[in-house]
């Protein structure tokens, strides 16, 4: 039997995460803005307790911000994890400062890694892998596409970056 936490209870996770996420960012735009006036955090604190507290009390807000956040999530740590692998390259810290080609290279390499993680993370992997194999016709047509297409963009991009010469 599986314990059940308060953090995982649906009472926290269905209203309380939601409410709380709606009032912080709701306060913080009525201050950012001063919309409502300057030096005015009652005011501000009340109206951002009312609007997220109608907004919880909504079945479908809730589920909304509720998968929303989830895919903010996601999307922060890949995109975490890429600045990461790509800061480790392209730093220049310490002395150490690797050519412009290579920082370029390492970046294609590592955002194609990165493309393929996120598949993988995302179940979606064996999905295209048994559709390359199932349609063998198709999926080569798709590989042609592919790089018919990386073509033309690094034709692109040598135009852009080499038209001073």
């Amino acid at each position: 039997m599986v314990q059940e936490t308060i953090f995982t209870g649906p009472l926290f996770r269905d209203y309380i995460l939601p409410f709380l996420f709606l009032f912080v960012l709701i306060f913080a735009v009525l201050q950012k803005t001063k919309i409502l006036g300057d030096g005015k955090k009652q005011i501000d604190a009340i109206v951002s307790f009312v609007i997220a507290l109608i907004a919880v009390g909504f079945i479908f807000p809730a589920q909304f911000i509720n998968n929303m956040i989830l895919y903010l999530t996601i999307a922060v740590t890949c995109i975490l994890v890429f600045l990461l692998l790509y800061g480790f390259v392209a730093s220049g810290k310490d002395g150490f400062s690797a050519p412009k080609w290579l920082v370029a290279i390492f970046g294609v390499v590592i955002g194609l890694t990165f493309i393929v993680a996120i598949l993988w993370a995302a179940g979606l992997l064996p999905i295209l892998y048994d559709f390359a194999y199932a349609n063998p016709d198709l999926s080569g047509s798709i590989v042609a596409n592919v790089i018919f297409i990386a073509i033309v963009i690094g034709v692109i991009v040598a135009l852009v970056k080499g038209g001073s010469k």
